[in-house]
């Protein structure tokens, strides 16, 4: 990796240095400016319409790319577990740039790009647990004459609900946080102000910024976190 030992261990203090000179101490005020609240506010309704729209796909295409259970394993499995994996495989940022410069900025560019993100994260986590349940439900319904989508309603919902409620609220708090930073490439909300002040070289401003970002990923993760114990508590 050719690593210089001597300058890696000073590295350290210079970052300390930096952030005393340079982004110390944090301009608060512009936080609290009435315009940023209302990108703070957008940059959540990002997250929540990314991270909905991509549960709702995950549904249907887990189902499909479920190997034990999808309805056509000769197209529709292949065809889902292909989809996922290029949702999957290309980052956020990417999709965010991508559909910046077909559509243009703006906040519908974030959304589409985090709905690709959770599609790809939602929809391998769906399918693995459909992959994992009891067989002998989904046969007892299949016993009565019941189509696919009865056994995929009746059988197989039953016993991945639990475990898709958490996996859906973890998709909530992993779509927050790509939301905070899809701005910068142009798709609105708090991400916008930080490439704004980054490219003015307003420090102090970025500070802040990045301050506000790390406490609306904090308040996220306790909301998160409360969820998923009201969700398990139901659950015992």
């Amino acid at each position: 990796m050719n690593i210089h030992v001597g300058r890696f261990l000073e590295m350290f203090g210079r970052l300390t240095d930096l952030f005393a000179d340079r982004y110390y101490p944090p301009d608060i005020s512009y936080v609290l400016d009435g315009q940023y609240l209302f990108y703070v506010i957008e940059t959540v309704e990002m997250a929540y319409l990314g991270a909905l729209f991509g549960i709702l796909f995950s549904i249907p295409l887990s189902w499909f790319a479920s190997f034990n259970m999808s309805p056509n394993r000769r197209f529709l499995y292949p065809a889902s577990r292909l989809f996922l994996m290029s949702c999957r495989s290309v980052h956020e940022m990417i999709w965010t740039i991508l559909f910046v410069t077909i559509l243009g900025f703006g906040m519908l560019p974030g959304v589409l790009a985090l709905t690709l993100f959770s599609i790809g994260f939602t929809g391998k986590l769906f399918s693995e647990e459909i992959e994992a349940i009891n067989r002998g439900q989904v046969e007892a319904i299949q016993a009565t004459g019941a189509n696919p989508l009865q056994v995929f309603i009746y059988a197989v919902l039953p016993q991945v609900r639990v475990c898709w409620t958490g996996i859906s609220i973890y998709t909530w708090d992993a779509a927050f946080r790509a939301a905070t930073v899809v701005g910068f490439f142009g798709a609105g909300g708090m991400g916008w102000y930080l490439r704004r002040t980054v490219q003015q070289v307003e420090t102090t401003r970025v500070a802040t910024i990045l301050l506000s970002i790390i406490v609306l990923v904090v308040i996220s993760e306790i909301t998160s976190a409360w969820a998923r114990n009201k969700v398990s508590g139901k659950t015992t």
